[in-house]
């Protein structure tokens, strides 16, 4: 008979928080590949820590697999049974590459993910918790792969991220050590596992960062793994109404294509959808913006306008598409504000907001990025 993942997850007190380790990780991983050869990579320490949460949590049956197998995945993407290829999800976020993949055909054998909130909803969404901290993580615990997937931090590279960390007297790009030395983390695993392909995503200022140094670095590090890379900048705005310009690397391994693999970046269709189709209609009233807000949010644009900056909110038509959201909007004042005639402004991050009347009666959706990881 099989159990419900929701009611595995109640009694063994699956949860996420700052005091969490690896164990819900190694243990969600286990119950997704249990059917696989890759179950070898997470058995022997997934039926350990089983084994520490029945005694903690004094469960009285005995603390064997075989009591909670088979699964109902009754959570939104459930695992694929009979996958074409499989693949690790490196830098998750909230699963947005693993999504994509898994809509495909593929099983996701690995994830890895630092952000607590991102972790959260990433079980949420696929009854799995990512491993955390990459760079503790040894190439050799990783299960072997047919792709690489990796959102690796943009900060480091990205035209706000740059910006501040030089008006702060801070390295970036290779030489800020907590980010931009994390790509290092992906060649590692690259040249250990030796995946078939990988796909690659960043800022599109990666192509241009430190006079075009950084991304020669990259591009010469895949390929003398042994890579034939492509890579383009591609924007969101072909898809959803949010202009968001990143570039895509794809790697092929030559020992496995010999350089014959025929691959193109596909046509993007013309935009179409408007911010009209996404924002809540009914925001709720405890997202409302103070007075003070709303005027600090235009003092604060005219003062930078004086000063020649690009720094402060933009009002988005309703019709059209916001300008890259920003998930540090709060701090540096990229606001992306949407228009609401004979009502209050509104934000969307992940939900509704709204905020106080403009001057003409109208008001403004504040819209945000809910995903804390990508860049």
């Amino acid at each position: 008979m099989q159990k419900k993942y929701s009611e595995i997850k109640r009694v063994l007190k699956i949860e996420i928080d700052n005091k969490s380790d690896d164990g819900f990780a190694m243990l969600t991983h286990f119950l997704q590949n249990h059917e696989s050869k890759t179950k070898i990579n997470f058995e022997a320490p997934a039926k350990e820590y089983l084994l520490q949460i029945h005694e903690k949590l004094q469960i009285s049956h005995e603390a064997d697999f075989q009591y909670y197998l088979p699964i109902k995945w009754d959570i939104p993407f459930p695992p694929i049974s009979k996958p074409k290829f499989t693949f690790i999800d490196l830098f998750a976020g909230i699963g947005g590459i693993r999504l994509a993949y898994q809509n495909l055909g593929g099983k996701c054998v690995f994830t890895s993910e630092w952000n607590n909130p991102a972790k959260k909803t990433y079980e949420a969404n696929f009854g799995e918790v990512p491993f955390g901290d990459i760079t503790k993580i040894s190439e050799k615990e990783i299960p072997d792969h047919d792709l690489l997937l990796a959102g690796f931090p943009c900060q480091p590279f990205s035209i706000a991220g740059v910006s501040k960390k030089n008006a702060l007297g801070k390295a970036h790009g290779f030489l800020d050590e907590t980010q931009g030395t994390l790509f290092f983390d992906i060649a590692r695993i690259i040249d250990h596992k030796r995946p078939k392909a990988f796909m690659l995503e960043n800022v599109k200022n990666l192509v241009s960062h430190d006079k075009k140094n950084t991304f020669k670095v990259i591009s010469n590090a895949l390929t003398e793994l042994g890579y034939t890379i492509y890579f383009k900048v591609l924007d969101s705005k072909h898809f959803v109404p949010q202009h968001r310009e990143r570039i895509i690397i794809v790697g092929f391994n030559n020992e496995v294509f010999k350089g014959s693999e025929r691959f193109e970046f596909p046509k993007l269709p013309d935009p179409t959808r408007t911010v009209n189709e996404i924002i809540d209609p009914a925001p709720e009233s405890k997202y409302t913006l103070t007075d003070n807000l709303w005027l600090y949010l235009q003092n604060y644009a005219q003062k930078h306008k004086e000063k020649g900056n690009g720094f402060g909110f933009g009002l988005v038509d309703l019709n059209g598409i916001t300008r890259t959201i920003s998930a540090r909007y709060y701090k540096d004042g990229s606001e992306a504000l949407i228009p609401q005639p004979g009502n209050r402004h509104h934000d969307g991050r992940g939900g509704a907001a709204i905020g106080p009347h403009a001057a003409d009666g109208t008001g403004v959706q504040r819209a945000r990025r809910h995903r804390p990881g990508t860049g």
